[in-house]
C-alpha cells in the first residue's frame, strides 16, 4: 500500500524511541466492500473491511533493526514486534501470529482465495456452523516466529506457541505447547522452482500428540504458475489420521489481470466420505484499486454427507489501497 506519511520520530516533540535517532514511522491503510455467500441456503451478505497500519522502525547502535507493527481494524487486529539482523528475523506476535504450518496451509497458486475457503456448513448436531477442514497446524496470539536469511536460495523457519495459549487456540483441548519448523528451497540452477517442507506437533492431551507435516512445490514459467501440495496428520489412532492433496494453476493474462483454478481433496480418518473442493478465482488491479472474484464448490464439507455439507460459495471484493 502507498505510504501516507514517513516521519522521522526524532523530529517529533519528545522521543518516542530511545534506541535510534534514525527511527521512522510509516502509515498505510485500505478499505474494501464486497458481497459473498457461503451456502445455497444462506442469504447473500454485503460486507466492508477497513484497516490502518502503523509501522515504527529504527536501528540500534549494533545494527539491529527493530520494528513495531500495529494494524487497527475496528480494534487492534494484528500486533507484533520484530528484531532483524544478520541472523534473520525474530518476531513476537501479540495478536494475529501465523505459524509455519498455518502460513503454508495451501501454497498452490491462486489469484484470490484458496478453493476450500469462504464456505461454512451446518454441523447437523447443534445447529452451529462448521468450518471446511484443512491441515494447518496452530496459530494465534503470543506466538514466536523465526525466519532465517536467504542462504543461496534456502531459508529456514520456525515458530512456537506457549502451552497456555495453545490450549486457548484449540478450545482447551491442548495441554502442551505447539511448535513447528519449515524449510524452503528455490534452487538457482532451476529458475521458477520452489520447494517447501514443514512439520509441527500438536499436544491434544497429556498423552496424545498429533504430528502434522506438509510438502509443496510450485513452478513458474512465463505467465503460468503450477503447484502441488501434500499434507498429513499422524494421530494416536487411525481415526485421527488425515491426508490432503491440492493442485492448481494460475495464469497472468496481463500485468493487471490474473486467473486461477485449483482442487483440494481431503481424507478425514474418522469420516467415511472425503471432502472435495474446487474453485476459480480472478484478480484485476489498476492503480490503488483491486477487484477480486472467487467461486468455490465444496462437497462433503468436514467429511459429512448431508445436503448441507455440499456448498457453493462466492466472494466479490473491491479493495482500495492508500
Amino acid at each position: 500500500m502507498n505510504k501516507l506519511k514517513k516521519l522521522g520520530l526524532s523530529a517529533l516533540a519528545g522521543s518516542l524511541v530511545a534506541f535510534s535517532a534514525n527511527a521512522e514511522m510509516t502509515v498505510s491503510g485500505g478499505a474494501s466492500v464486497g458481497v459473498s455467500a457461503g451456502h445455497d441456503d444462506r442469504a447473500t451478505a454485503y460486507y466492508m473491511n477497513d484497516s490502518v497500519k502503523f509501522s515504527f522502525s529504527g536501528e540500534t547502535d549494533n545494527g539491529l533493526t527493530v520494528t513495531q507493527y500495529i494494524e487497527l481494524e475496528g480494534s487492534a487486529d494484528d500486533q507484533n514486534t520484530s528484531i532483524a539482523g544478520d541472523f534473520g528475523t525474530l518476531t513476537f506476535h501479540k495478536k494475529g501470529g501465523s505459524s509455519v504450518m498455518s502460513g503454508w496451509d495451501d501454497m498452490t497458486p491462486n489469484a484470490y482465495e484458496e478453493v476450500w475457503a469462504l464456505a461454512t456448513f451446518d454441523t447437523n448436531t447443534t445447529g452451529a456452523n462448521g468450518e471446511v477442514s484443512v491441515i494447518n497446524g496452530m496459530s494465534g496470539a503470543s506466538l514466536w516466529r523465526y525466519d532465517s536469511p536467504d542462504f543461496g536460495g534456502v531459508t529456514v523457519h520456525a515458530s512456537y506457541l506457549q502451552a497456555e495459549q495453545a490450549a486457548t487456540e484449540s478450545s482447551g483441548a491442548s495441554v502442551g505447547s505447539y511448535n513447528d519448523f519449515g524449510i524452503k528451497v528455490s534452487p538457482s540452477m532451476m529458475e521458477g522452482l520452489t520447494v517447501g517442507y514443514a512439520f509441527g506437533e500438536v499436544d491434544e492431551t497429556a498423552t496424545v500428540a498429533n504430528d502434522e507435516s506438509t510438502i509443496w512445490v510450485t513452478y513458474a514459467n512465463g505467465p503460468f504458475t503450477v503447484g502441488y501440495q501434500s499434507s498429513e496428520v499422524d494421530g494416536a489412532t487411525a481415526s485421527q489420521d488425515d491426508e490432503s492433496i491440492a493442485y492448481s494453476v494460475s495464469y497472468a493474462v496481463s500485468d493487471d489481470l490474473s486467473v486461477s483454478y485449483g482442487v483440494h481433496e481431503m481424507d478425514l480418518g474418522d469420516r467415511t466420505s472425503d471432502q472435495e473442493s474446487s474453485g476459480f478465482s480472478a484478480s484485476y488491479t489498476t492503480g490503488g484499486v483491486s477487484i477480486s472474484l472467487a467461486m468455490n464448490q465444496v462437497d462433503n464439507a468436514g467429511g459429512q454427507t448431508a445436503a448441507s455439507a455440499d456448498i457453493e460459495a462466492f466472494d466479490l471484493n473491491v479493495a482500495f489501497a492508500f
